[in-house]
């Protein structure tokens, strides 16, 4: 599998996976809260915190049809809260200053050149993927880009990858479904090994369960970035708010994932914390009758109990038959000069 810089951080292969805190439109364009974001994002280990460059007139008529998760046309709420320009600038510098890295959504090609001087990569929304007279326009400024297949067909993934690779090689697929919130049984992780396989590059899972499972699960079978919407408070009205999780939980999915990271070793073998208990908790061979000296070993005088200090229990076929060469008391460990 490919491994893709972004910034400093390298994603795919044994690195560790990014994790993205999407903070969408969920500040509802307060620049406080935006920059609250960023902290909650930092706070809980986050690679990055994603934000959303719209520009209406640039991505859509006034007006389109509205989403069901929508409670007024998206055009004038997007006019209504999205960041100016000079309001990404700040909060790059605030990301700067926190130590986290700054991600931004352009959802038009001048958009994507407004921010450029922002961004390591680009992500591309779901909504994108077939508007590959933009993309090609993106790809040519050179950054990665990490580009979701929600509502897309794997022939259109594919004639997207094809097109956009062709200009730069380093195309990041995320799994995604663009219901919001989804359907459990819409996630299709099992997609992930596909796109991994035909694609053969870094692949990774945009989430828009209102919790984490998922999520961990994608880690799990292979994404190497994962992306979360999440909010400050609930009672936070937004477009947004049903598919975002909490701070307290944003928490819980980073620790998670760096766990089920520790959890995904492919090596078998005794581990030293292992080495103790496998002293005690195997078998030996041990008898379960008094034997006399000269007695026939037989399964009426011996079996096998813990502790596995003794003869392994694996050898008791070879025993049986033998001759005792000295009187053993009931429950006590065979030894190897008990047996003639």
């Amino acid at each position: 599998m490919k491994q893709i810089k972004i910034g400093k951080k390298k994603v795919g292969r044994e690195n560790p996976v990014f994790i993205v805190a999407e903070a969408a439109v969920n500040h509802m364009g307060n620049m406080m809260l935006a920059k609250s974001m960023v902290d909650v994002a930092k706070e809980n280990g986050c690679d990055a915190i994603k934000f959303q460059h719209h520009l209406p007139d640039e991505e859509m008529l006034p007006e389109i049809p509205m989403s069901s998760n929508f409670e007024e046309p998206l055009y004038e709420l997007l006019k209504k809260y999205d960041l100016t320009l000079e309001q990404h600038h700040e909060i790059k510098r605030y990301c700067d200053q926190q130590e986290i890295m700054y991600l931004c959504t352009p959802f038009s090609l001048k958009a994507a050149i407004e921010i450029a001087p922002l961004v390591p990569a680009f992500k591309i929304g779901s909504g994108e993927l077939t508007d590959i007279p933009s993309l090609k326009e993106i790809a040519k400024l050179g950054k990665p880009m990490i580009i979701s297949t929600g509502m897309s067909t794997m022939d259109e993934i594919a004639t997207t990858f094809s097109e956009i690779s062709a200009i730069n090689n380093h195309v990041i697929l995320m799994n995604c479904t663009s219901e919001y919130p989804p359907k459990y049984e819409d996630i299709n992780l099992g997609f992930i090994s596909e796109l991994k396989n035909r694609f053969k590059t870094v692949v990774g899972h945009s989430d828009h369960t209102p919790d984490n499972y998922t999520c961990y699960a994608a880690v799990a079978v292979g994404a190497k970035i994962i992306e979360k919407h999440f909010i400050l408070e609930k009672h936070i009205k937004g477009p947004d708010n049903s598919v975002s999780i909490t701070p307290s939980q944003l928490g819980e999915l980073v620790e998670g994932i760096r766990k089920i990271e520790l959890a995904m070793g492919g090596e078998k073998k005794i581990h030293e914390l292992e080495k103790q208990i496998r002293s005690w908790a195997h078998r030996s061979i041990v008898a379960i009758k008094n034997i006399k000296k000269g007695e026939i070993f037989s399964r009426d005088n011996l079996w096998t109990k813990r502790p596995g200090t003794g003869i392994p229990s694996i050898n008791l076929p070879k025993i049986i038959g033998k001759i005792a060469a000295r009187d053993i008391q009931t429950n006590t460990l065979l030894r190897q000069e008990d047996v003639e």
